[in-house]
């Protein structure tokens, strides 16, 4: 039986700390998709681990972890993602990550690319990390893309990198970048590379009778190449979909969906955000969250939280429990919005779905409801009944809204401990 959580705004809600406390009794922690543009920051024993290709599971001393066929895997940054955990403690780690002979590889061509791409679109850029993660899985639905499993034969290797370098090289012209430098590099991987390299099925069979298994999602719906704010979204499925496409789960032997929900929104990037504020509330959760990109350092655009966005999420991945994030970031608010219904140019009220059109999007006006803030400190609580009365009752709005799904976690701060258990 699995376990999966999924981010379920766009992005940076806070997975890491969930995934960290599951994991502790996980046997097995897997990315299903996306690459090392994704960020999670876990607070453990006063040591901070940033995790971007790697599952968090590796916190966990006993929990095996692996890197799912969705996924697309830049070689030196799982080599120097997994020396930097063991030297901050983490002691054989290495020993407990594997990744699927059917990942594809992300080259530092795929990253040059990138940049280059985002270049053309001038002002209408989708805001990408430039990590090469969109041209890699361009590649791969092209079928020109690398396999993981791939790089241990030299020849059919070496072929397809120069083929790759080749085609984007009469596209854009000249690169910065040398193929021969990569496949010299490879060189070294290849042999690095071979304890860490499985064929996924077999692997996967050996737990279809465990009801630990914990599935890590990255980014997050509304980053969903089918279901997001296309086209400013990831390339990868990010959803409940692509968490059983990319470990071959088997959808009824699902035991839980866990949406993560900021008690706010933010976003990395540009596209669409109904309920952004660019004003001083939006520049007070910003200095107050501390929102920065963990893979970019850039600052996240903020505002108020909001249900038609969370109720299209839930429509779409099915979530059975929430966990609510960084409520205490809205402990010195008067009040705070919500954002209940989308009015739209022709003038139609929409709270049940959500508009595909990002031109619709960036014109709608948001009709929000205002709730009294708390003004007290929640940092750190760890029982419910110690919240005050009005944060209460603003996770019992957003339980509501959402349809009853029971919030079941709440965060109150980056530490571990900071987490009420409903």
């Amino acid at each position: 039986m699995a376990t999966i959580v999924l981010g379920s705004q766009w992005g940076d809600e806070g997975k890491g700390k969930i995934t960290d406390l599951l994991s502790q009794n996980a046997t097995l922690c897997a990315r299903s998709a996306g690459g090392h543009n994704a960020g999670h920051t876990i607070v453990h024993n006063s040591v901070t681990y940033d995790f971007h290709i790697l599952p968090s599971g590796l916190i966990s001393p006993t929990c095996i972890n692996l890197i799912g066929a969705g996924t697309v895997v830049h070689v030196p940054s799982f080599f120097k993602e997994l020396a930097s955990l063991e030297e901050k403690g983490l002691e054989g780690a290495s020993k407990r990550v594997f990744i699927s002979d059917r990942a594809h590889v992300c080259f530092d061509l795929h990253s040059v690319v990138d940049g280059l791409e985002e270049a053309k679109l001038g002002g209408r850029k989708v805001g990408t990390t430039g990590k090469g993660i969109g041209p890699c899985y361009s590649d791969k639905a092209a079928r020109r893309g690398v396999r993981v499993g791939e790089i241990a034969d030299e020849e059919v290797f070496e072929r397809k990198l120069r083929n790759l370098e080749s085609g984007y090289r009469n596209r854009f012209g000249e690169l910065a970048y040398d193929v021969e430098d990569e496949i010299n590099r490879f060189k070294e991987y290849r042999k690095l590379l071979q304890p860490y390299i499985i064929d996924q099925l077999p692997f996967m069979q050996k737990y279809k009778d465990d009801d630990r298994i914990l599935v890590e999602g990255a980014n997050a719906l509304m980053l969903d190449l089918d279901h997001g704010t296309y086209p400013f979204v990831t390339s990868s499925s990010t959803g409940l979909g692509g968490a059983i496409q990319g470990l071959s789960l088997n959808p009824t032997k699902i035991k839980d969906i866990i949406g993560v929900v900021k008690a706010y929104t933010t976003r990395v990037g540009s596209g669409p955000f109904p309920s952004e504020q660019l004003n001083e509330y939006g520049e007070k959760l910003q200095v107050a969250g501390r929102e920065f990109g963990v893979t970019t350092g850039r600052k996240r655009r903020c505002g108020w939280f909001d249900l038609v966005l969370c109720r299209y999420s839930l429509a779409t991945n099915h979530y059975t429990a929430l966990n609510l994030t960084k409520l205490d970031v809205l402990d010195d608010f008067d009040e705070i919005k919500v954002a209940i219904a989308y009015k739209l140019p022709d003038g139609t009220r929409v709270d049940g779905s959500y508009p595909a059109d990002a031109k619709v999007l960036e014109s709608l006006e948001v009709e929000y409801t205002t709730l009294p803030g708390w003004k007290s400190n929640t940092m750190g609580a760890t029982k419910y009944e110690d919240l005050p009365e009005n944060a209460r009752k603003y996770v019992e709005f957003i339980e509501k809204g959402l349809d009853g799904v029971p919030v079941k976690w709440i965060g109150t701060g980056p530490a571990r401990e900071h987490m009420i258990i409903r």
